[in-house]
């Protein structure tokens, strides 16, 4: 085995919260390393640059790695689940696919058992990740309109994206219910911005955005952090981390571009993996002194899945709207977010207003749909769908059961010979409750703005790749996985900063937050160096 030289940080994943974490411990002078088992990739090779976009989001750049099949993906058995896997595997992670949508937790998401009697609290409240909210979106670069009031303040760098047909026709609909909304933050550029073109509605933005426009962290973290020194290496897959006599971390066992094993040492590891990726690896360190895996003396590493059940509602009106050629997000609303007494559920859920989808997706998504005939009226059927589309979906909160967990699956394997992950989910009651709820207020929404042949999906976006709560951060180390600020309990130079540490799952896309717990943890890291290990 090939024995590299030791390095003082060795981070474990580039995406959202490896790279957050990296640029920002990169002040400190220390060697910094991090292993990504993906690759760089190319804008030139995105799908929005040529016109089979649709046919290759469902082929090599597929949000599921079991249908992509790439040689840097691992496998996930989610056959039992209805929430399916998505995540991608190069640097930038998930941010290379996310829609770009940009909301925060709610500070009431911190305080879901002082609030309402279920779940936990979690041992940091909002306010301390405020100005890590505000590092980031300067970082990612995000854009917006301050004032909403259904959120705490906050001041995007950038101009909302503009609400063009579609989103003009939800505002006006809104304000005749009398219902909040607002225009969505997003991390898509409004104006050109610290080196990245401004949007041109190049394509769609989840495969990846060929213009540069979409924030990746390949594109905004990454340059930054290796400039400042930190080593970044590709096609390192990583298959379990090691510990010495002391019980502490002492590096990882990776396989390298050409497949050969190779030990690296490190003072510090510090795992990025999401809450699938983290605890497959976590699992599969099990030792003599780990036999249950690493950090996992409460036996809760891979438990309180949160994989935010999201439905879909969608109508046609007659007139044209945007389709594809914008941003597929274009506003929100926290009108049913926080907890009401007289529904039949607690917490709640964000309402979110996309615009329309492409020609290819169009005709699937009406013919599954029973909404396009076959023969005589196909073309007019058709005709009346494309570009016509209104759909709103709807951001369930996803409360912690311990019975949804990641395990290792006993027969997948990836390229390299190591147990795929194995997913065991169920939707909870209180959710079920909650998305029914969310379903009728969307169809009201639609029928008020006049759509017709309006259509349901409980599970049509059935795989947001929102990965939480896995490796649970706590100060009762029989009831979580890391402490306050990342550090497990159980080995105390082994960090955990990506969704997993999540206690609750809030009704939110999560890549804001995710990133703004990264750099808290990041700089209690930096405060505390010098007695970092006691």
């Amino acid at each position: 085995m090939k024995r590299n030289d030791i390095v003082d940080v060795l981070i474990i994943g580039s995406g959202a919260a490896g790279a957050a974490v990296a640029w920002s411990l990169a002040e400190t002078k220390m060697h910094i390393l991090c292993l990504e088992q993906g690759d760089w990739m190319k804008p030139t090779d995105y799908p929005s640059n040529g016109r089979d976009w649709e046919a290759r989001r469902w082929a090599d750049f597929d949000i599921s790695p079991n249908r992509r099949g790439r040689d840097t993906d691992y496998p996930v058995n989610d056959d039992n689940s209805l929430m399916k896997i998505a995540n991608f595997n190069g640097v930038g992670g998930g941010t290379l696919f996310y829609t770009a949508h940009w909301p925060r937790l709610h500070p009431s998401d911190f305080r879901v058992k002082s609030l309402d009697g279920i779940a936990d609290d979690w041992p940091i409240d909002y306010w301390s990740l405020e100005k890590f909210f505000e590092e980031n979106d300067r970082m990612m670069g995000s854009s917006g309109l301050p004032g909403d009031p259904g959120v705490p303040p906050r001041n995007p760098p950038m101009p909302p994206i503009p609400l063009g047909r579609t989103g003009t026709r939800y505002g006006k609909v809104m304000n005749t219910l009398g219902w909040h909304w607002w225009p969505s933050d997003t991390t898509v550029a409004t104006r050109d911005y610290e080196g990245r073109a401004k949007c041109i509605n190049l394509g769609h933005c989840t495969p990846g955005c060929a213009q540069g426009a979409k924030a990746s962290t390949d594109i905004t973290y990454w340059p930054l952090a290796i400039r400042a020194g930190v080593e970044l290496r590709t096609r390192c897959r990583v298959r379990e981390i090691t510990t010495n006599e002391h019980g502490m971390a002492s590096g990882v066992i990776y396989y390298d571009r050409e497949g050969q094993e190779c030990f690296q040492p490190a003072e510090m590891v510090i795992v990025a993996c999401n809450g699938i990726g983290t605890p497959r690896l976590l699992l599969n360190s099990a030792s003599g002194r780990f036999p249950n895996g690493l950090a996992n003396s409460s036996g809760l590493v891979g438990r309180n899945l949160m994989l935010h059940p999201w439905p879909q509602v969608r109508g046609y009106v007659e007139d044209e709207l945007d389709g594809d050629r914008a941003p597929m997000t274009v506003l929100w609303s926290k009108q049913f977010y926080e907890t009401d007494p007289n529904r039949d559920f607690v917490r709640g859920y964000t309402l979110q207003f996309a615009r329309g989808t492409g020609v290819v997706n169009e005709a699937i998504q009406s013919a599954a749909a029973d909404q396009l005939p076959w023969g005589q009226g196909h073309h007019d059927a058709y005709r009346s769908h494309l570009f016509h589309r209104l759909q709103v979906g709807i951001a369930c909160d996803d409360l912690p059961e311990e019975h949804n967990r990641v395990t290792l699956d006993p027969v997948l394997k990836d390229s390299h010979g190591i147990p795929g992950a194995r997913v065991d989910y169920t939707i909870g009651e209180n959710t079920r409750r909650m998305m029914e709820h969310g379903i009728a207020r969307a169809t009201e929404i639609l029928e008020a703005a006049g759509a017709k042949d309006i259509y349901t999906s409980r599970t049509l976006l059935n795989s947001p790749g929102h990965m939480l709560g896995t490796a649970r951060m706590g100060t009762d180390p029989e009831r979580s996985v890391v402490n306050p600020w990342g550090r497990s309990h159980d080995v105390k130079n082994l960090f955990i900063v990506d969704g997993s540490v999540w206690v609750t799952g809030g009704g939110v896309n999560p890549t804001s937050t995710i990133q703004a717990v990264a750099l808290y943890i990041a700089d209690q890291i930096k405060q505390r160096l010098a007695n970092l290990f006691d």
